[in-house]
């Protein structure tokens, strides 16, 4: 697939963002992946605990993904994303964490820290998080009290959010409102086109609408955006969530928020088309249905049709460059 000078930044997290770069870096010279920076499980959780840094498995996620598909490029990738094993304190941790807090205690600066990571790699992009300190996420939770089904809790931390036995009403971060990275602000000012999502919904997507300048960005910012929604319902976030029900949770937490286009799964959607592009039309967006997920039935994009899509619906209307 010919790439096309186009500047694309992405935002989201974990395994939803990966999917997304896998498929972006094939269609656009310039690509940035801003993203969140609110996990506290696992190596990033002990990471972030005892040297009181920004959680590094996004990040690394999202690096990973931007090697290349040379030998140098998956070499790289794997060792980035190599856990070890055993029964020692190294249990867990992951490569590309070690390293990325490495540089980030030898440099003292977040985005050149993850800059020469990325040299490191052969990276074709750019990674950068959301904020310069690390975020917690709140969510008013229904379901939780046996005794009154409606009744709110407040559930905390970026884990327990993502696994909640109940229904999410709406999520906000701790502190309220964290300094953004201005290379992230500036990037989503300059880009040609933005595309959030797929990934968790209010753990991974929705938290960068809560950055204040970041949101404000994403705002005013002339490009135009593309919204990417999830293959399937994600228990714990989104149980029983159908298409529409992804971008009315997206509009209730930045109704500023202009998209331009959102692209869907062609059997994910299923019967429910008739009501996205309703929910889409409302807040001014087409939508756009694809093949996008892989063959093995596994709630996956296939990097190689998500790039198809992206560069068809890119190629129709380009942004400014």
């Amino acid at each position: 697939m010919e790439l096309t000078k186009r500047s694309v930044v992405a935002l989201g997290g974990g395994h939803g963002l990966h999917a997304s770069l896998r498929a972006l870096r094939r269609v656009a010279t310039d690509v940035t992946a801003v993203v969140t920076v609110a996990d506290n499980g696992g190596s990033s959780g002990r990471l972030r605990g005892e040297f009181g840094v920004l959680p590094p498995g996004d990040l690394r996620m999202a690096l990973a993904a931007l090697c290349g598909d040379d030998e140098w490029g998956e070499t790289w990738s794997r060792v980035l994303q190599h856990r070890f094993a055993g029964q020692g304190e190294m249990n867990g941790h992951v490569v590309g964490n070690l390293l990325i807090v490495s540089l980030w205690e030898l440099l003292g600066d977040h985005v050149k820290a993850l800059d020469w990571v990325g040299r490191l790699l052969g990276a074709s992009g750019r990674v950068l998080p959301m904020a310069l300190t690390s975020l917690d996420i709140e969510a008013d939770v229904r379901g939780l009290d046996p005794t009154d089904a409606d009744r709110l809790t407040v559930v905390r931390g970026q884990v327990e959010v993502a696994t909640t036995a109940g229904v999410i009403a709406g999520v906000r971060l701790d502190p309220a409102e964290p300094l953004a990275c201005p290379e992230a602000v500036e990037a989503v000012r300059e880009a040609s086109w933005v595309v959030l999502g797929p990934g968790s919904w209010f753990t991974s997507v929705i938290p960068h609408l809560l950055v204040p300048d970041l949101r404000d960005a994403l705002v005013s910012t002339p490009a135009r955006i593309l919204l990417v929604l999830n293959l399937d319902e994600q228990a714990g976030e989104t149980p029983g969530f159908g298409p529409g029900d992804h971008l009315a949770a997206l509009a209730e937490h930045a109704p500023q928020l202009r998209i331009d286009t959102v692209l869907a799964d062609r059997t994910s959607v299923g019967e429910g088309l008739a009501e996205l592009e309703h929910v889409a039309a409302a807040h001014g967006a087409r939508v756009v249905v694809e093949d996008l997920a892989e063959d093995d039935g596994t709630p996956r994009h296939d990097p190689a049709r998500l790039a198809a899509a992206c560069a068809r619906i890119f190629g129709e209307g380009d942004g400014p460059t």
